[in-house]
């Protein structure tokens, strides 16, 4: 039986903190068909939002316990970097064990060459999904 990690639903995630100290709103728990699913909604965000809220999911994720969570990360509209995909990697490293199930939602902002080896490097499986419904549907589903 899987284990219930702490924290209130449809909230900002407590100890989600950036570098300014303050909680990083993007990143928070949301109930989907009964499930609880950690959103890291990076949808349209700056360069700076967005490297803020990769170094922020691993501080949450690795708090929960070992394949406990389930994460989706709406990436839709935000451009990547050549660093903050070497920091997706690192991250998607990072919190691998605490990981149940993860999905992304792309809007073809992603080159599937780098998704590819963003999924190799981390030696984890992540979904690809057009809307955030179907990413949560996957998600939520046994």
């Amino acid at each position: 039986m899987q284990q219930q990690p702490d924290s209130s639903l449809d909230a900002t995630v407590p100890g989600a903190a950036g570098a300014s100290g303050e909680n990083v709103e993007r990143l928070r728990y949301v109930e989907h068909k009964g499930k609880r699913i950690l959103l890291a909604d990076v949808s349209a965000c700056s360069d700076a939002q967005l490297a803020e809220c990769i170094r922020c999911v691993p501080q949450v994720v690795t708090k929960q316990p070992e394949h406990s969570v389930l994460l989706l990360g709406d990436f839709t509209g935000t451009h990547f970097t050549k660093e903050t995909i070497e920091q997706l990697k690192i991250a998607a490293v990072f919190d691998r064990p605490h990981v149940a199930k993860a999905a992304w939602v792309l809007s073809d902002n992603l080159h599937k060459v780098v998704l590819e080896s963003i999924r190799n490097f981390s030696a984890r499986e992540i979904a690809v999904f057009a809307t955030r419904e179907e990413a949560m549907d996957y998600l939520a589903a046994d």
